[in-house]
């Protein structure tokens, strides 16, 4: 049976991450990373709440997600200035601007694409970065940002150069920490060298456990916070995914090898396996895999339009689960189980591996 952890609110400054007005759950509250803001322990990823990602988003389902999200208490909120050309930034400005200072508000930059799918070579380059700056403030409409990531490794550019014109906006007051994204360890460690790190995102989950490999190790060396991008799989460890014909026509799932034919009806298998554990301690498979990344010391950023899913993927946050169901989970769902990549080849052209 499961019993509720529950912490206490987090601290008031104005970019640590104070407890929304009236939350109505205990979600717990922590470092991130060895220098970072205090923040709840799971986050709002924002990708999904604009149109052309996954399907039609409408501005209430934006609104009512985001706000649902403040009042769990999640304060940890994860945009990026490419979702929806910028409107994901522009949506939190409008509906979260008079409560600034109730989040922790983290945005990427350089991760730019062309026609064909491909990164935009130079968008790590100092002056691109104080550009890329400035106009995301302009659409969240705040003056600073909490958390401010590299997207993507610019391969033209030096990451001594991006970090050190990251270093510039964190002195400028522009953005109070600095973050990378899908980067090599051997890239955290050069970019560490310049300026701390506070944060490193990359994909991780019960259908993607390379970062175990060596990256976690390395973030927990150099006191750098592991945020989980795509905790629920792309949304199939979510359980509201039965097949293809639940993707909208404009969903880039389409495209993903986990969801192609001849490993669409596997992955859906090991999901069912996961639901009947779930289900034998009360409680729903994305609140399961969430609480198996939290347990690792990880912070979990699911994305979802639906206020309901954020409220039950919060609960998460609040289980106590018995250390036999992760022993049972890890035997049911092996590392390596998932059939097909986690993304298609041109995505993962993008991704920095250190080769």
């Amino acid at each position: 049976m499961i019993s509720a952890e529950r912490g206490g609110t987090a601290p008031g400054p104005r970019w640590s991450g104070a407890a929304p007005r009236g939350r109505r759950h205990h979600v717990r509250y922590r470092e991130l990373g060895g220098r970072g803001p205090r923040v709840s322990v799971l986050g709002f990823g924002a990708m999904s709440l604009t149109t052309g990602i996954y399907d039609d988003a409408t501005a209430e389902d934006a609104r009512t997600a985001l706000l649902a999200a403040l009042d769990t208490g999640t304060t940890f909120i994860d945009t990026a200035d490419i979702y929806g050309g910028g409107e994901s930034e522009r949506t939190i400005g409008r509906v979260l601007g008079a409560r600034r200072d109730e989040i922790v508000l983290a945005t990427k930059f350089g991760a730019d694409q062309d026609a064909e799918r491909r990164l935009i070579p130079g968008l790590g380059r100092p002056a691109y970065v104080r550009r890329a700056i400035d106009a995301s403030l302009r659409r969240l409409g705040t003056d600073h940002v909490d958390l401010y990531y590299l997207h993507r490794l610019d391969p033209t550019t030096p990451i001594e150069d991006t970090v050190g014109a990251l270093a510039g906006l964190v002195e400028a007051g522009k953005i109070r920490h600095i973050g990378l994204s899908e980067v090599s360890p051997a890239t955290l460690r050069r970019a560490h060298a310049v300026h701390p790190v506070t944060a490193l995102q990359t994909e991780y989950s019960l259908f993607h456990r390379d970062p175990e490999d060596e990256l976690l190790a390395v973030c927990a060396e150099l006191g750098v916070g592991f945020v989980a991008y795509s905790p629920l799989g792309r949304g199939l460890l979510g359980g509201g995914v039965r097949g293809v014909a639940d993707l909208g026509p404009r969903d880039w799932r389409h495209t993903n090898p986990r969801f192609q034919s001849g490993n669409i009806d596997h992955n859906l298998t090991l999901v069912g396996t996961l639901a009947d554990l779930a289900a034998a301690h009360g409680i729903g498979t994305a609140q399961l895999a969430l609480a198996w990344l939290l347990r690792r010391g990880v912070f979990p950023i699911p994305g979802t339009r639906r206020a309901a899913n954020v409220r039950a993927n919060a609960e998460a946050a609040e289980l106590r689960l018995p250390p036999g169901a992760f022993d049972e989970l890890e035997s049911l769902l092996p590392r390596g189980a998932a059939a097909g990549e986690r993304a298609d080849e041109r995505y993962l052209a993008g991704v920095d591996t250190g080769a």
